[in-house]
């Protein structure tokens, strides 16, 4: 058995719900800025969610839906374009203060914190996205010893890179380390990386497959807003403490 060591999150839909209501909107409005009559619906862009990545995202919709796009002149351009428009509408988002986190996770940060467990990031999210949010929330960029992000690895979930790079970077082994994901592909790629691994679903994600995880929740919870355990074992204390964590290694 390892000892905890460090904790590792994802960003999007576990630090904070940003996808349905963050990162969804700004799609539609880049296209809007350039005159391309898409709209991403609510349920359209949760099939969308299983591929990581927002360019990739982008280049599986036209494939998928949109197939006369792909003889579109300079369409790698395009798709880098629309997804710099993206990122620049959906900062604007977080700088209105229009995604908070999700429950327990200010909490169980500043826990690890005082017990000096370390902290990193492993996201396909783009760093620039990853650190507006962070300056957006009352958690800071430097609370993280590691944000490793977007095309650091040439390989995105569910691929297992950002976890080997991750582990690399914290110079630790995976049974010192455990990993917040909300997402199904979040978690193979955790998983194949040999990660323990918590699951906090959002409405995207609770009806996805998670076998093998430690355990698999609603949220975090807090002291005045109970958790609901959807698998595995846990204290009926209503909320995640770095108690139970530690009590897993």
């Amino acid at each position: 058995m390892g000892r905890l060591q460090a904790l590792i999150f994802d960003v999007d839909g576990t630090l904070a719900d940003t996808e349905r209501d963050g990162h969804r909107i700004a799609f539609n409005q880049a296209f809007h800025e350039v005159g391309i009559p898409w709209n991403w619906s609510i349920d359209l862009y949760g099939q969308l969610l299983a591929i990581g990545g927002g360019k990739e995202r982008i280049r599986y919709y036209i494939e998928q839906y949109e197939p006369d796009f792909l003889s579109t002149e300079n369409l790698d351009d395009l798709i880098v374009n629309l997804h710099q428009l993206k990122n620049q509408y959906y900062r604007k988002l977080l700088d209105q203060g229009l995604i908070p986190l999700r429950p327990g996770v200010q909490r169980l940060i500043q826990q690890a914190k005082q017990a000096g467990i370390r902290l990193a990031i492993a996201t396909t999210s783009a760093l620039p996205n990853v650190l507006a949010l962070l300056e957006n929330i009352p958690i800071q960029p430097n609370d993280f010893e590691i944000i490793a992000a977007g095309d650091i690895v040439p390989a995105k979930k569910p691929a297992p890179d950002i976890y080997f790079y991750v582990l690399d970077k914290l110079g630790l082994n995976s049974e010192n380390c455990l990993v917040f994901e909300d997402s199904h592909h979040g978690f193979l790629a955790s998983k194949t990386a040999g990660l323990k691994t918590i699951i906090t679903v959002n409405d995207y994600t609770k009806n996805q497959e998670f076998t093998d995880a430690v355990l698999v929740i609603n949220h975090l919870g807090e002291p005045d807003q109970s958790l609901t355990v959807l698998t595995g074992n846990m204290p009926l204390k209503g909320y995640l403490d770095l108690e139970f964590i530690q009590s897993i290694f």
